[in-house]
């Protein structure tokens, strides 16, 4: 059976820890893992525009030994013409592995059941794995062992950012906190299955509408953009319907002394989250952002490895 990385929870607890430790290693030796030497090729698609995701894959597979095909949706037949499982019937011929930033989650999907390469998920509306094994690298790297930290994650409570700390972070044993407007809630499926891996892994999910009271006391704060790529229309009303939950040195004196601030980035100084934390001593998105190279390099690795016939 191929093994995709669809959304957090497609790993379990071990799983996610065997990822972490690895990335930990190849951080420590860029160069000694290169499962891609041939070099194979993987393909990465971008519905979207992107910097961070962009750099570390194509940057990640050469590392790998490997070399990035990289795919602009725009010029290619996927979602015209063709199929995503057409699309991936095509590529699994000829790459090692399918990397795509797209939008809906159910594209993802199909792509995955009509190929026998793993398929994983750089980004969609709904999740953003590789980001959160990027955060809990960080997270790990700065406050040692995953299991009991407990962060807060600000704003857009319905954001793939937001309903993947739920699942990683309980994946992880931390306790999640989810503050946003009720009608940016998580989704309801998204909590409940969260909620279920935290009843095994000793972790916990609680929703909340007061920033302050989801802050206090925690290791870790997280927000992310107000204004998501597509949602651009919506910025007036979001700058209004989120103002309460802006990251300032104020909200963030409330958690622990020795907290860690993270922002999966770009952000919108001034907005989510002022200039002085994103650039303060307990900032560390610099550490985040290099960490999607070792992450990603990681996963790749492992899910090559469980992908040998």
């Amino acid at each position: 059976m191929t093994r995709h990385f669809l959304r957090d929870d497609d790993i379990s607890a071990a799983e996610q820890a065997e990822i972490l430790d690895l990335a930990l290693d190849m951080k420590r030796d860029r160069f000694a893992v290169r499962p891609l030497e041939g070099p194979q090729t993987v393909a990465v698609i971008f519905d979207k525009s992107s910097t961070r995701t962009r750099v570390s894959f194509a940057v990640g597979i050469a590392d790998l030994g490997g070399s990035p095909l990289i795919i602009a949706t725009a010029s290619s037949q996927l979602g015209g013409k063709e199929t995503a499982s057409d699309t991936a019937r095509v590529l699994e011929r000829q790459v090692a592995a399918i990397v795509w930033r797209t939008y809906g989650q159910a594209g993802l999907e199909e792509m995955a059941r009509g190929t026998t390469v793993p398929v994983v998920n750089a980004l969609s509306d709904d999740f953003h794995p590789c980001q959160l094994l990027a955060d809990l690298l960080t997270i790990r790297e700065h406050r040692g062992a995953l299991a009991g930290q407990s962060v807060a994650f600000l704003g857009d409570g319905a954001c793939n950012m937001a309903q993947s700390y739920l699942l990683a972070g309980a994946t992880a044993g931390m306790h999640v906190r989810i503050a946003s407007p009720a009608e940016f809630s998580p989704s309801d499926a998204v909590v409940a299955d969260a909620t279920a891996i935290a009843a095994q892994t000793g972790g916990s999910i609680t929703l909340y509408r007061d920033p302050a009271e989801a802050v206090a006391g925690v290791d870790v704060v997280v927000t992310d953009t107000w204004v998501s790529m597509g949602k651009e229309d919506e910025k007036a009303a979001r700058l209004t319907q989120f103002g309460a939950y802006q990251v300032d040195a104020a909200l963030l004196a409330l958690a622990k002394p020795d907290a860690h601030f993270l922002h999966c980035l770009p952000a919108d100084r001034g907005f989510e989250v002022t200039a002085d934390v994103i650039d303060g001593a307990q900032s560390i998105i610099w550490d985040e952002a290099e960490n999607r190279l070792h992450a990603q390099k990681a996963l790749l690795a492992w899910l090559l490895a469980k992908n040998v016939s």
